[in-house]
Order: C-alpha cells, then structure tokens, then sequence
C-alpha cells in the first residue's frame, strides 16, 4: 500500500500510519464541509499558476473544469471522501489526481495545508458569519415591530430584579435590540480585520515561485494578502475572535430567555406564549413549557466553552504551525450550527408574544417606583438632592407603615411628612408623568421611544446590506 494513500505526505516513510495514528490524524469527518471552499481556492490558485508560467493554458483549463465540476457535486452531495483520506485538501488532490493523472499534482506548486486551510477557513467563517448576521437582523426586526407595538404601555423598570422606576414596554423591550446591533457591529469589525489571505505563505516562509498572492486574495474576495508568512498560517486570532463574538450573541439571547420565561410564569403573567414555540410536558398535561427561552439560556454555555476550548489550545503554541490547531474548526463550525438553529426560533417565539399590558401597567407604580419623581421634583424647586433623596425616603417609610403607595398620599400628607412637600407634588406622583418627562434621548418617554425605534431601524439598514453582500465565489452553508 502506498504510505501517502489520500494523505499529502509520505515519501519518506516507509509504511503507512498505524491505525490509532491515523484514527486519531484524521479530520475529513468535519472538516469536509471546508471542500467549496477549498475548491474555489484551487480554483483561483490554478490561475496564478498559469500566470507564473507554471501551467499552460490547457492544462490550468482542464484543471479549473475539474475543479469546477468537483465543486458542483460536492455542493450536490454526490461528492464525498473515502475512508482513506486523511483531511479534506488530501481527498480533493486525489480525486483530481485521480480524474487528471500526473495534472492533478502540479496543483499543489507553491502552497501547503498550512495556508491552504487557513484561506479555507477564514473563507467560511466570513462567508457563514453573513449568515449569522441576517438571522440576528430578522431578530431585531421582531424586537422593533414589538417595541414600536408597546411604545405607549407602562411597565415597571428593575433593577437587582426589585421595582426601580416606571418605563414603557416598548423600551424595556428594544434594549435587547441595542445589544444584538453591537454584536452586528463587532461581526463587521472582525470580517474586515479577517480579509487578509493567507494563500501564498506556503509551510511558512512563502514561496520561491513567481507568484502572486496579492491576485489571488483579490479573487477570493480578500482585501489584501498577508504581510508576514509565518504569522500568516499559525494566526488564529480570526478564530478566537469570531468565537467571542458569537458566545456575545448567545450571552444576548440567554438574557431575552431569562426574562421571556419569567415574563411567562404565573406569578408574572405577563406574556402568553405561542403553542408553536411553547412545549408540553409527558406528564402533566396543563403544561405549557417555555422551551425556547431554556434553551437559549442553555445554549449560551456551550457558545461561551467553545472560546475557552479555542483558547487554551492557542495559549501555548510555538510558532509556525502546529497540529494543534486541528482542534480550531469544530468550535466554529458548532458555534454557527448552533446560532442557526437558535436564532429563527427565538425570532418566532418574540414575533408570536403576546404581553397582558394591563397587567403589566397595573404593576408599573408598585414597589414605591415613583419615589424618583419626589426627589427630581424637589430639586426642580431647589432643594439640594442629597436633601431630596432623604424626603422621597421618608416619604416610601411613611407609606410603609400605613399600608399605602405613593400616588395615594394625600397633600395633608405630604405635608406633614416635609413642609416643602406642596400640593404641586402630586402632579408628577403618576406613571404617565413619570413616562412623559422623560424626552431626552435614550429616555423612555413615549415619544423618545419611537425616536429611538426609528433610529435603530435606519441604523441596522447598511448592516443588512453588508450581509448581503457575497463575499467569496460562492455562497454555501
């Protein structure tokens, strides 16, 4: 048997790997998912090839064919490695080789699979984080449609989960779109730091060969080829970066499931589920289970192992490549399958909510959450806010001990509380006021919500443009 039988190594051995060895070496398993790429590559390769001088015109066409028509039945499914191969860059070379003879070889001149797979990679990632990106604007576009729904519907604000102040629905609601536009943000931040080829380092020291990787990372939809050989093909950086920001994403939708299942609850009642997002259980049969939002929460852990997985395995490695960073793809690849899958599903069941805004409004001025008002009101006739905290204070003790919330004291009552407190007080003792007098940008007054609602949508307008955009030859998933 050959000892470089779907392998890209093996002149200098004399037999073959064990099979622990090559059990262990092998990655077509997962990494067969890069052959388009690949392909594309080998594509835009051959034609640098033929720009050195190094194949002629029919042979870089008979090549690209091939390659064109591998490409085609690997998108198709018809195309698919043996128990042989050891990588996907192995397996596609020995199909050429094996539809082209001595051809097939002359491909690999002047690049290796250490800038082979790191092209192919950055290729998917930049191509699957597009993706990534038009499932989080679908989710936006649901959390806007409902915001601008409950822009008017009081609600309470929480911090440390206690009643804070009165807000509207509508903004407690688009504060989960404003988080998941940064992460949209930080995706356009990494692709554009990512554009950089790797293809034409070579193991690490480049090439000897006339040719030209700045072409080529031209064609590959690269803004510019990669200024340094070694850090090109040992540089995962990439990797570790998109990871971050995909476990972000997961953090983002763990804290829309965290408040979606207690909004849920029936100590909350706050929001019915869709039964097309909602599951059942095996045993009681009145339950209407907020699966959804669990598994968002749930899911959120696994995103964020996979950056700590990445991470040490990059922690330690000498340079230029190592065997190691084998592990750095099916982190990456279960990242995007995971937020795919994620994704629609939690922009469904945020689309079918329905919220019992009576409820909700009902609630808003409990737990003393006018207390603000008091204060802002004092300073407003000039009192010292340190003064003004220590009257709304003494005013939520009083209300405490009879029983009583703020908007029910009488002015008598006020009165006796602190002299200052004048009947005017009670003007601003109510949920709509509290909602009212909060116009300036970021504030939750009906009208700056919309404001802010019509902002957020023309700003995620050129995002879903950039995610549209191809990045590469193609397109796949």
């Amino acid at each position: 048997m050959s000892t470089n039988s779907g392998k890209l190594w093996g002149g200098r051995f004399s037999s073959g790997p064990s099979e622990a060895m090559d059990a262990l070496s092998r990655s077509v398993h997962f990494d067969w998912r890069l052959a388009p790429y690949d392909l594309s590559a080998s594509i835009a390769h051959s034609e640098i090839l033929l720009a050195a001088g190094l194949l002629t015109s029919q042979e870089q066409e008979t090549i690209a064919n091939s390659l064109q028509m591998m490409r085609e039945e690997v998108l198709s499914g018809a195309l698919l490695p043996n128990s042989e191969d050891e990588d996907v860059h192995g397996a596609l070379e020995r199909i050429l080789v094996h539809r082209l003879g001595d051809l097939g070889g002359k491909l690999r001149a002047g690049r290796s699979r250490n800038d082979q797979v790191a092209t192919d990679f950055k290729m998917y990632l930049r191509a699957n984080a597009r993706h990534v990106a038009g499932e989080i604007l679908e989710l936006i576009d649901a959390l806007i449609s409902l915001s601008e729904k409950h822009a008017d519907s009081p609600s309470p604000g929480f911090t440390h989960l206690q009643h804070a102040q009165p807000v509207t629905l509508g903004h407690e609601l688009a504060k989960h779109a404003h988080a998941l536009v940064r992460d949209l943000d930080r995706i356009q931040s990494w692709d554009k730091r990512t554009a950089i080829s790797p293809l034409g380092s070579g193991a690490l020291s480049g090439s000897t060969l006339d040719l030209d990787p700045i072409r080529v990372a031209q064609v590959l939809g690269f803004e510019d080829s990669a200024a340094n050989s070694i850090d090109a093909v040992s540089d995962r950086d990439f990797a570790a970066e998109l990871a971050f920001i995909l476990a972000l994403v997961g953090v983002h939708l763990s804290r829309i499931g965290e408040e979606w299942t207690l909004f849920a609850t029936r100590e909350f009642g706050w929001v019915e589920l869709s039964d097309e997002f909602s599951t059942g259980s095996s045993i009681m049969p009145q339950k209407k289970n907020p699966d959804v939002a669990e598994l968002a929460r749930g899911k959120a852990g696994r995103l964020i192992g996979h950056v700590t997985s990445l991470l040490t395995t990059m922690k330690g490695l000498a340079f230029a490549y190592n065997r190691d960073l084998q592990e750095d793809k099916e982190p990456l690849f279960d990242s995007i399958d995971t937020l795919m899958v994620l994704l629609p599903a939690v922009t469904g069941m945020v689309a079918t909510s329905k919220f019992n805004t009576a409820k909700i409004a009902e609630s808003a001025p409990e737990g003393f959450s006018l207390a603000t008002e008091i204060a802002d009101w004092l300073v407003r006739e000039g009192v010292p806010f340190r003064s003004a905290h220590e009257v709304a204070g003494a005013c939520v003790k009083f209300c405490e001990s009879s029983g009583k919330e703020l908007s029910e004291l009488s002015s008598s009552e006020l009165a006796s509380i602190d002299k200052r407190l004048t009947p005017e007080v009670c003007n601003v003792l109510t949920v709509e006021g509290a909602l009212k007098g909060r116009l300036k940008k970021g504030g939750t007054a009906p009208e700056a919500v919309r404001q802010q609602l019509a902002a957020l949508r023309e700003r995620v307008q050129p995002i879903r443009i950039w995610s549209e955009i191809n990045v590469a030859p193609f397109q796949v998933r």
